[in-house]
């Protein structure tokens, strides 16, 4: 089963001539990067949910917060960080 994880924008980039934007993502302590090209929207400091490397939906703390107390309910939280990469 895929799913999409909840994270915090700390910094975006822009690559390529400006051409592609490209987040750094907290996951509970772990950072990776996300392609926000879905989300031309999304700011520092903004929750998104993300899926194979891709920011697909900008979502609220609560929400996100939520979501990682039940993945780590269920012990899923470890190897879902380590299947969201870009």
């Amino acid at each position: 089963m895929c799913l999409a994880i909840p994270g915090k924008i700390s910094t975006i980039e822009t690559r390529y001539d400006g051409a592609v934007r490209v987040a750094k993502v907290l996951f509970g302590g772990i950072t990776k990067e996300a392609s926000l090209e879905m989300l031309p929207q999304a700011k520092e400091g903004d929750y998104v949910l993300v899926h194979v490397g891709v920011a697909i939906s900008v979502v609220n703390e609560e929400e996100a917060q939520k979501t990682f107390e039940y993945l780590a309910q269920i012990g899923e939280i470890d190897e879902l960080i380590e299947h969201t990469q870009v």
